[in-house]
């Protein structure tokens, strides 16, 4: 079986869905370009956990985990099939890795998750298991999740990171984007182009305006995650919304 890329998505609010935005047309290319995986390994910024939490449920139901939008979002679902076996082997590979982890058959789908696989894979036929990101761990800890779990891009799986390239809240607004979100998106891009991972896992100490671009970190490590599971790293899409809001795309390997 040809082994899958990995995935870097920049999720956005989930109004992208409705508002006209061009991301959810990139989302649907990007599906459509790759080969059909038997299953999403997905891990989302919205989804966190002290210890991993590898999610077992047999079925998703969608949570609508934000307030104040159009009522249109509340209507859309996207309840799909898990899939505990491969929950199982994934949360096996992890603890052989040294990481800690459970196994979390609670039932609910974030909008990190589902907003980006509605206009992926709106027919709802490809299984989920989610996996939480660690807010109290670093670019290294999700750097070696994703080496963990690399070998099931090999077996069919496509393993997403859904975060954010910049995510300050605090500047959403309109007109031009600031200098201080492109100078992180230019050095993140360099860096990601040169495929120097080391300079990657130090962001913190060596990109400028780190903490102007990410005040908490939730939204930039599904990005180090996906980058431990593949290669080399691919742009696939490039834009920002509402100001400083980076909705940057990437694959991992081929």
């Amino acid at each position: 079986m040809t082994r899958l890329p990995s995935l870097f998505i920049s999720h956005g609010g989930p109004s992208v869905l409705i508002d006209g935005s061009q991301v959810p047309e990139a989302w649907r290319r990007i599906a459509a370009e790759l080969p059909r995986p038997r299953a999403v390994l997905m891990m989302s910024a919205h989804h966190p956990g002290r210890a991993v939490r590898v999610g077992a449920a047999p079925a998703w139901q969608t949570v609508h985990d934000f307030r104040g939008f159009p009522t249109e979002l509340y209507e859309l679902r996207y309840d799909v099939q898990g899939d505990p076996e491969l929950a199982e082997m994934v949360f096996d590979k992890i603890r052989a890795a040294g990481i800690a982890a459970e196994l979390d058959t609670s039932p609910g789908i974030d909008h990190g998750a589902w907003v980006p696989l509605l206009a992926m894979y709106p027919e709802r036929d490809v299984p989920v298991v989610q996996l939480s990101v660690l807010p109290g761990g670093d670019a290294r800890d999700h750097y070696a999740l994703g080496r963990a779990v690399s070998e099931f891009a090999c077996d069919g799986v496509l393993v997403i990171g859904s975060g954010s390239l910049t995510h300050n809240l605090y500047e959403l607004g309109r007109g031009e984007v600031p200098d201080w979100v492109n100078g992180f998106r230019d050095w993140m891009h360099a860096s990601l182009a040169e495929h120097d991972v080391a300079a990657l896992l130090d962001w913190e100490k060596q990109a400028p305006f780190g903490r102007e671009n990410h005040p908490t970190d939730e939204h930039l490590l599904p990005l180090f995650f996906a980058l431990g599971a593949g290669g080399a790293p691919r742009p696939l899409y490039r834009g920002v919304e509402h100001r400083s809001v980076a909705m940057d795309a990437y694959a991992f390997g081929d």
